[in-house]
């Protein structure tokens, strides 16, 4: 395992005062940043070194070519959620249909299309903007949500899709 020592750059004149009170001789920012004075077990020295929290989405991406295959010509209810990267409220939306995906699977089928790259299959159902969630049953758009809502009511409109 990797291990990195850090230690605050200072002055000769702020070292002075550190070891006196090392708290209160520090600005809030030198308390904060810290820069890399040695680095034990990497090979280089990172200047920068980035975290990036990924998580693998449970809806399948579907696009205008893979449409009448996964959406239309689907023996189980479908549910697409048409989004834009750009879009923030799409990324809370899109957080709760990974959720439904992973509780009605077997039952229902989640994708995701971006109505940006498919402008066309976005006109078809009359998207003038996103997030919208459509519902699909035997090839028929059969419910829908607008908007960014609480997952309760999607889960209203799954169910009533199912009912049918």
């Amino acid at each position: 395992m990797a291990s990195c020592l850090y230690r605050p750059s200072l002055s000769s004149s702020s070292r002075a005062l550190a070891l006196a009170n090392p708290i209160l001789s520090l600005s809030a920012f030198q308390r904060l940043s810290f820069q890399p004075r040695k680095t034990i077990g990497l090979r280089s020295s990172p200047q920068h070194l980035r975290i990036f929290c990924l998580r693998e989405s449970r809806a399948t991406v579907v696009t205008e070519k893979s449409w009448d295959n996964l959406i239309l010509n689907s023996n189980v209810p479908v549910l697409v959620e048409f989004h834009a990267s750009w879009c923030g409220p799409c990324r809370m939306v899109h957080r709760v249909i990974d959720e439904l995906a992973l509780e009605y699977a077997g039952r229902l089928k989640c994708f995701v299309l971006h109505a940006d790259n498919d402008l066309q299959i976005a006109e078809n159902y009359d998207i003038k903007a996103v997030p919208v969630v459509l519902l699909f049953k035997n090839g028929e758009r059969c419910d829908s949500v607008v908007g960014t809502m609480p997952k309760e009511f999607y889960v209203t409109a799954i169910e009533r899709v199912l009912a049918l």
